[in-house]
């Protein structure tokens, strides 16, 4: 009967992988402007937006955290301290017998740090 030895962990790529610091998101600024669809007004949303300093957008389905955080600070210039992404999927629907589905949506909760507001009435 063999035993195995297990090899001790090379302490260079531990640190490697505890680091979360991701390189830097090469987007254009161009197309962070397109990245923000619209802010989602709901009820959740407003609770959210009073109780935890979030505000939540309707995004393109293949953004990312990073781009989204470059986007709003970019266009409503302040800072965002994290990003939270949902997946909403399409409801199906039906008129008489005719059977379609919605199209599948993606939503961010942006949270801002303190200090920090969007206002979208006043904004022109």
């Amino acid at each position: 009967m063999t035993v195995l030895k297990r090899k001790k962990p090379n302490p260079r790529q531990s640190a490697a992988r505890d680091e979360k610091s991701a390189p830097p998101v090469k987007v254009n600024d161009e197309k962070l402007f397109h990245v923000i669809l619209a802010p989602h007004v709901s009820e959740k949303s407003t609770r959210v937006a009073d109780k935890n300093r979030q505000v939540v957008f309707e995004v393109r389905r293949d953004a990312t955290k990073p781009v989204i955080k470059r986007a709003v600070e970019m266009m409503f210039n302040v800072q965002v301290e994290a990003v939270t992404v949902t997946n909403v999927k399409g409801k199906n629907k039906q008129t008489g017998r005719m059977a379609g589905r919605r199209q599948d949506w993606k939503k961010a909760y942006v949270r801002l740090k303190p200090g920090q507001d969007i206002n979208f009435v006043g904004m022109q």
